[in-house]
């Protein structure tokens, strides 16, 4: 089957009229029809997708996601983060877990099957040139987005410096296979050299975290982790680290501890339930410290699902 021809889509409330910086998605959402390329197997009911989306793979930046649907019986979409993209060859790369009908369903689609695909969407990661130490946090299935904002500093290494490292937790079986790291990390724990292989062949450091007893894991969180290691750096190297995490809520809300305790910049990509993830239903809503001090009501959807660290989990509520 053929892919049909591309749409965007204007999200809810951001028709005329509005100023520029209340239309940010307008035209910039696409709807298209990807083919299905691989679907790999992990232990823990993990899967790798690769689909074929031309249209979102050129738009997408580290930190923004796609809706997809998972079976042609099932109305309802499901928003999942991205992990790689490739927008010469135009395919984008999805890890998820099955827990519920839907993913279930993903699950049992075959290679070749048409997936509709409706994104990117969000706000992604901003990084700052003069705080290259970039630490990246990712807990569960809020790895992927750590592992694209890994490749996109690759990417850009010509342009700064960036000294990325990846911090992962999870208490299943890693989505990949792990081996000990050729890459020294001064200030990490003895024990900890397992690492993501396919970031070491990158040449970017990665650690991983568990309670599970993995070989070659730190036995801990993955925020006592990152702690353990901005606590081996001097001040002057602590100026130049801004730290990056996705992951469940309790797990951002510790990085956000950290990051406060350290004296660090923040930045956290929230999973939320959506249904409609283009900011019409507002059922993502979270509440976000503005900067005169007040709150408001921000869609993690459309307006996030990056925020600053301090302004979703302040210190009274972190």
């Amino acid at each position: 089957m053929s892919p049909s021809p591309t749409r965007t889509v204007d999200t809810p409330g951001r028709s005329r009229g509005l100023p520029p910086q209340q239309r940010a998605h307008r035209n910039s959402i696409f709807v298209e029809d990807g083919k299905l390329l691989s679907q790999q197997e992990y232990p823990g009911r993990q899967f790798v997708i690769r689909v074929q989306a031309p249209k979102c793979a050129a738009a997408a930046v580290p930190g923004s996601f796609a809706h997809l649907t998972c079976d042609p019986q099932l109305p309802m979409r499901r928003p999942l983060s991205l992990m790689r993209v490739d927008a010469q060859a135009g395919w984008i790369e999805i890890l998820y877990k099955i827990v519920g009908p839907g993913l279930a369903a993903l699950s049992q689609q075959p290679v070749g099957a048409t997936l509709s695909v409706l994104g990117p969407i969000g706000h992604g990661f901003i990084t700052h040139r003069e705080r290259p130490r970039t630490l990246l946090v990712g807990g569960g299935v809020g790895i992927p987005p750590m592992v694209f904002l890994a490749e996109s500093l690759r990417a850009r290494r010509a342009e700064a410096s960036w000294q990325p490292l990846v911090l992962m937790g999870s208490e299943i079986e890693f989505p990949f296979r792990a081996r000990p790291s050729q890459i020294l990390v001064p200030g990490m724990p003895n024990e900890a050299i397992a690492c993501m292989p396919l970031l070491d062949d990158w040449g970017i450091a990665s650690r991983l975290a568990s309670f599970g007893d993995f070989p070659g894991c730190f036995h801990g969180y993955v925020t006592d982790l990152a702690a353990t290691w901005l606590a081996s750096l001097d001040a002057p190297a602590l100026s130049e680290v801004e730290m990056f995490a996705c992951g469940p809520t309790p797990m951002l809300q510790a990085t956000a501890r950290v990051a406060r305790r350290f004296g660090v910049p923040c930045q956290v990509s929230l999973e939320e339930f959506m249904a409609c993830a283009v900011g019409g239903c507002a059922g993502c809503a979270v509440p976000v410290v503005q900067p005169d001090g007040s709150l408001a009501m921000k869609r993690v959807c459309v307006d996030g699902p990056v925020f600053d660290a301090n302004a979703v989990f302040p210190p009274a509520a972190a």
